[in-house]
């Protein structure tokens, strides 16, 4: 096992002065479960290649242990990596696959034979061991791959989007296969996905990425609650959390025709300005009996009603301008007209199952104002105040 250190790392391609990945600092620590993620293009795999030795670094350097790999070959590094597409022999049957390195690295045949058996057995795998990969389905052929990774005992694995391939019921088992696996050896792992349930269920830190520059890494659970900017805060959650440019002013916050009154420690460390409010659908609570009377209300009426069984989504517009994240993964001001027919803003509540909401019946929002993200509207740089610091500490 090793920690990696990344220290001003960038890529630049061809020479254009645009960069892929931009000055990263990252430290991950021996035996480490590091999940990098962001929309695509945002320079994840090019900076999980760096760290395999794929792609040459421009500047900066890498440090795999106590060695400055930068500019070692992939073979000399002593990482293995797991691959969105399996990249198995379809000629070998699975035994062979495994051990496939082993024996290139030229290792006795009674050792590997051992590892091999060990490895199979960690997986699962030991009645498909005669098997060829076209007899696999695709869950296994990924714990083949997963276990020529781990037959070599590297110390550091780097894996690209290893689940992508599978449905969404073996993907979920996979992600538990993963999380015992690592508890189970404790090798140093650096995941590559786009798929944020991955990074949250399976980081201990995640590092979220933006048009190559890292934008805040830290727990799931940090990430969630104290987001350092509008697109950490965009990005990380689902469903995603409402975004609304607003002002802050008289001891209110108020976007568009609405204004919810703010406790009054948070108003004096806003003051007057422009910003950007975020209220995550969870922080909706449909008004009632059991609700304090005190937080601030919305009335609205719902466009769409989500029925997932274990939670509802009530989807509704309202009179002000919303803020999404673009397919690049910045911030835009456009309004998605689809739903609503006009300019309003969507916002998205998550609900009880079983709350009494129907499309096209007003109903009445409580806020949770004391979990009400605040973010500066020119850098989109996180704002604290009293309530949020006293929230984080509880």
């Amino acid at each position: 096992m090793a920690a990696i250190k990344l220290t001003g790392v960038s890529k630049e391609y061809d020479g254009s002065g645009a960069l892929a990945v931009d000055d990263v600092e990252l430290e991950i620590a021996d035996g480490e479960f590091m999940v990098l993620v962001g929309p695509s293009g945002c320079g994840k795999s090019t900076l999980l290649r760096m760290i395999a030795g794929l792609e040459d670094v421009t500047y900066g350097e890498i440090a795999i242990g106590e060695r400055d790999v930068t500019d070692l070959e992939p073979r000399d590094r002593d990482v293995a990596m797991v691959f969105q597409n399996y990249a198995l022999y379809p000629h070998l049957t699975v035994r062979e696959n495994i051990g496939f390195g082993l024996k290139l690295r030229k290792t006795a045949k009674a050792e590997m034979a051992e590892r091999v058996e060990r490895v199979a057995r960690s997986l699962g795998l030991t009645e498909y061991l005669d098997r060829k990969p076209a007899q696999l389905s695709g869950g296994q052929r990924q714990r083949v791959a997963m276990g020529r990774a781990m037959v070599r005992q590297p110390a550091a694995y780097l894996m690209d989007e290893p689940l992508s391939n599978l449905d969404a019921k073996l993907r979920v088992a996979m992600r538990a296969e993963l999380a015992r696996l690592h508890e189970q050896l404790g090798v140093t792992t650096v995941y590559v996905t786009h798929d944020q349930v991955e990074a949250m269920t399976l980081g201990q830190r995640v590092a979220v990425l933006r048009g190559g520059v890292l934008q805040q890494c830290d727990t799931p659970e940090t990430l969630f609650e104290r987001p350092a900017n509008a697109f950490v805060a965009g990005f990380i959650g689902s469903p995603a959390m409402n975004l609304l440019e607003a002002q802050a002013a008289d001891g209110a916050v108020r976007f568009g025709a609405e204004s919810l009154a703010l406790e009054p420690a948070v108003a004096r460390a806003l003051g007057e300005r422009e910003l950007i409010v975020g209220v995550r659908p969870s922080d909706f609570l449909l008004a009632g009996p059991g609700v304090d009377p005190a937080l601030p209300r919305l009335r609205v009426v719902p466009e769409v009603v989500e029925r997932l069984g274990s939670e509802i989504h009530a989807i509704f517009g309202v009179e002000a301008r919303q803020l999404d994240l673009d397919g690049r993964g910045g911030l835009t001001g456009e309004r998605d007209a689809q739903l609503t027919g006009d300019d309003r803003a969507l916002l998205t509540a998550r609900l009880e199952a079983g709350s009494p909401v129907a499309v096209g019946q007003p109903v009445e929002l409580a806020i949770r104002r004391d979990r009400l993200h605040f973010f500066d509207r020119a850098d989109g740089l996180r704002i604290e105040t009293a309530a949020a610091a006293l929230s984080a500490a509880s």
